[in-house]
């Protein structure tokens, strides 16, 4: 099979299993670019990860973006795009029919209901597995056998800040990156 046919299978089906937006779709991201199909080293995905968050659009969409422009070039990297936003225009407009004919119908509350709930699950353990790697370079609470203290350091007031001072997210995320190019 073809490199580009790769790619766009495996970004077809993460934009179909993509329910709840792009930090819930990490682990799956993860799971099909590094650990079956071994296209990017897990430091690799991880600053694909933040340079996604950083640029205007949809995670998962700038995911699909840098993952083939690192595998397979421009070619590559339409080929995820496009992969990844089909998937989930033609899910969207399904449910959209569905949901305008069908609004008011209790089962469908309730599996919408199942869906928000899974969909927090999936952002905590994408979170999680964020933070571990920050601190430690692993995925698994299990696996550290040490920590970053400067990056629990950094992790800690930066949280601080934006949360009792409300500093903007872009400042600081300027002042990590000058701080990050002197520290590390």
């Amino acid at each position: 099979m073809s490199l580009y046919l790769e790619i766009f299978i495996s970004f077809f089906q993460i934009g179909i299993l993509s329910i709840g937006g792009g930090y819930a779709t990490l682990p799956l991201i993860q799971a099909e670019i590094v650990q079956q199909q071994q296209w990017l080293t897990l430091q690799e995905f991880s600053d694909i990860v933040t340079i996604s968050q950083m640029t205007p659009g949809p995670l998962a969409v700038n995911s699909a973006t840098f993952v083939g422009l690192r595998v397979a070039g421009i070619v590559g990297a339409i080929i995820a795009t496009v992969a990844c936003v089909i998937s989930g225009c033609v899910i969207a407009l399904l449910l959209e029919r569905l949901f305008s004919k069908n609004k008011e119908n209790a089962t469908l509350q309730l599996v919408f209901s199942g869906l928000k709930s899974a969909t927090v699950g999936l952002i905590a353990a994408a979170s999680l597995s964020m933070i571990t790697l920050a601190f430690s370079g692993t995925l698994n609470w299990f696996e550290v056998d040490h920590l970053n203290f400067i990056a629990v350091a950094l992790f800690l007031v930066f949280f601080l800040l934006l949360r009792k001072k409300k500093i903007s997210p872009i400042s600081l995320l300027i002042v990590a990156g000058v701080l990050g190019f002197f520290l590390y």
